[in-house]
């Protein structure tokens, strides 16, 4: 599962990294940094438009289905499982038509209340080489595989919301938790964003990240509430801190 994640890179390393112009906030203004992105919310991706250019593109994050009586289906329907969204009736037609990346420089997990029920951030691992956008273990950023829709009603709001989808959790997250999303290397963004790409070679790259890829560290308790969004839902703090539920962390 992933339920919330961040964006705190500044626009020229996103563009650099996905090699496109921009991005822009979508108020207007300076992009600013994101530290506890949530469900409903909007996020940043990648789409596929005319003549296979690549651009920036925001969606809200839990997909509307174009065929949804209404938007409040999108509550649910921010992941989508690997091994079903071929043939789940709220995300086939996305996955065979409607990819994209989603932009993220992290996101959180929860162990459950056996393990202590605690925080944890989730993120590229440093590496020293200049050029490491091609391999997932070593990218600055973290391109999500994802699905977007469009959806519309007589005289209501249209809305461009997106998923992402989740695989099992590869060796970096197993002990925090079962799931993880699909982290897609540089050299497979071509082939998932091509609306032409075959159903079994897109399955093929639903596959957990390799080990390696992911660093973890423990966070409080402030990230709990999702109003919460400035760089305290980033900070560090020991295993054996205590912790409390109610969004705060003993110290």
């Amino acid at each position: 599962m992933c339920g919330r994640m961040t964006l705190t890179r500044s626009p020229a390393e996103i563009a650099e990294h996905f090699g496109l112009a921009g991005p822009e906030d979508p108020n207007g203004g300076p992009l600013r940094p994101r530290y506890n992105l949530a469900p409903s919310q909007l996020v940043l991706t990648v789409v596929s438009g005319e003549a296979a250019a690549r651009a920036f593109a925001w969606k809200t994050w839990g997909l509307v289905p174009a065929w949804a009586k209404d938007p409040s289906m999108g509550g649910k329907l921010f992941n989508a499982r690997a091994e079903t969204v071929a043939e789940k009736p709220s995300f086939r037609s996305a996955f065979k038509r409607r990819r994209c990346l989603v932009v993220a420089d992290g996101f959180y997990e929860w162990t459950s209340r056996k393990r202590g029920h605690r925080a944890h951030w989730l993120h590229p691992r440093p590496d020293p080489r200049p050029d490491s956008r091609q391999d997932p273990r070593h990218a600055p950023l973290l391109a999500f595989a994802g699905l977007h829709e469009h959806w519309s009603s007589e005289g209501g709001p249209a809305i461009d919301s997106c998923t992402v989808i989740t695989t099992e959790a590869n060796g970096d997250l197993a002990a925090i938790h079962a799931r993880m999303p699909v982290v897609l290397a540089a050299a497979s963004w071509p082939a998932w964003l091509d609306p032409d790409s075959e159903p079994e070679a897109l399955q093929a790259l639903l596959v957990p990240a390799p080990d390696g890829t992911l660093a973890a560290r423990v966070v409080g308790g402030h990230v709990n509430d999702p109003r919460h969004d400035d760089p305290r839902c980033l900070e560090g703090q020991p295993e054996d801190a205590p912790f409390r539920l109610d969004g705060g962390a003993s110290r």
